[in-house]
């Protein structure tokens, strides 16, 4: 249903609601929740038949762009298409999961709620999106890093429904091992940190010297959370991004106060980088999105690795930063997710899950694919990504060390693709 629509910035903008089910692999299952899209358009072409694309948000747990302005890959999207912005189940408007959702249900619900948010479910809302709300004509689709995933199990699931897919920083094995996976990553990241810490030495001793305070003694958040070694390690998440460099070294530049004690600018810009209030789904499905029928359960594999690893521990000088991986102390330390914690340690057991993908359908796919591979990725390891590619097909790579994971929003990679597709004479 369109419930309204408005002129933004030069866009038209109709907004679409509708109710599907929450398990969407049961059909005697009564549940329903909500999903949400936007579907903007070029205020001047409003009224032109155009083709659609989907775009897929990274995540897991991140709602869809509220776009200010028709820049970047959005204004060369909008040269073509209508683009439809999807809020993906459990997050911005389609039902929402924050922290009172769980707290409301019985001990044993929430985990198997939580079960149906995973690629497979949002692909489905898609399907029923496309099929009620634009005629069953067929879309292309744009997946940024987690967004990739959900291309994969499209592809997977409902390839009828795709024109053509393009997808940036989100190639993963089709074989889910989150083992592997970290074992990687770390890896990447301990690289990350080498860069940093040679192009920016002087960090190294205030980090280690921020550390030391904090076990000495207990220092909080703003929001009421203690801040300690481990939580602080986690800003290195930022490392994988175009200016995350830059951004932890003014972070770290204003750590102290004129008496010496950690400062209220710093401890404020900590919280919002490294908490989950905005999105918990991000920390709540965050190793479920590696796991499927064939690999068993992920039991914290992010926290398994670490605890291999002795020059990520807390108690190492000089302290190394993490990057992108959930952990289980989080959901006792950080008040916004404990609310989670039991389902979560529940998810992580648990064995059973639908596949996310199809290899033989993959394999002889037919839908035109055109991905971005970055070289220096922190999240999405360049090795398994093109392992993938060798054995989806129809798809073209693009290997590229000019950007960081988030090249779709600083570059013209999106740009890049339209013209790789162009050369393969799909519009």
């Amino acid at each position: 249903m369109i419930e309204r629509e408005y002129l933004l910035a030069g866009m038209w903008v109709r907004e679409h609601r509708l109710s599907v089910p929450l398990n969407w692999f049961d059909e005697n299952d009564p549940r329903r929740i909500t999903v949400f899209a936007r579907e903007l358009s070029e205020g001047g072409k409003a009224a032109e038949d155009l083709p659609c694309l989907l775009f897929l948000q990274g995540g897991p747990g991140g709602k869809s762009p509220r776009p200010t302005s028709k820049g970047g890959w959005l204004g060369e999207a909008l040269k073509s298409f209508r683009v439809i912005l999807l809020d993906q189940r459990g997050t911005g408007q389609s039902s929402r999961i924050e922290s009172s959702v769980i707290r409301n249900m019985d001990v044993d619900q929430p985990a198997d709620y939580l079960s149906y948010f995973r690629a497979d479910s949002i692909v489905a809302d898609a399907e029923h999106l496309r099929k009620t709300q634009f005629g069953g004509r067929k879309w292309s689709t744009l997946g940024q890093s987690f967004g990739g995933f959900i291309t994969l199990t499209y592809l997977s699931q409902a390839p009828e429904g795709l024109a053509a897919c393009y997808i940036t920083g989100g190639l993963p094995s089709i074989k889910p091992d989150a083992e592997q996976l970290y074992q990687r990553t770390y890896q990447k990241l301990k690289e990350k940190n080498q860069i940093f810490f040679s192009r920016y030495p002087h960090l190294q001793q205030q980090i280690n010297r921020i550390a030391d305070v904090l076990n000495e003694q207990d220092v909080y958040l703003p929001d009421g959370d203690i801040l300690t070694v481990q939580r602080l390690q986690t800003l290195g998440i930022q490392l994988g991004m175009s200016e995350g460099y830059e951004s932890l070294l003014w972070l770290f530049d204003e750590a102290f106060n004129h008496e010496g004690e950690l400062s209220d600018t710093f401890l404020s810009q900590v919280m919002h980088l490294t908490g989950f209030t905005e999105h918990p789904l991000y920390a709540v499905l965050h190793e479920s999105i590696y796991a499927d029928n064939r690999s068993g359960a992920t039991d914290w594999a992010a926290q398994r690795v670490h605890d291999t690893l002795p020059e990520f521990q807390t108690d190492c000088r000089p302290l190394l930063l993490t990057g992108e991986m959930i952990y289980p102390w989080m959901f006792d330390e950080m008040q916004c997710l404990r609310p989670f914690r039991d389902a979560v340690h529940q998810l992580a057991q648990r064995s059973e899950w639908q596949p996310l993908y199809d290899a033989e359908r993959l394999a002889a796919n037919t839908v035109p694919v055109v991905a971005a591979v970055y070289y220096n990725d922190m999240y999405v390891d360049i090795g398994l990504s093109l392992e993938t590619a060798k054995h989806i097909g129809n798809v073209e790579t693009w290997i590229t060390s000019e950007f960081e994971h988030n090249g779709l929003r600083v570059g013209n990679v999106f740009a890049h693709l339209r013209q790789m597709m162009a050369l393969r004479g799909v519009n």
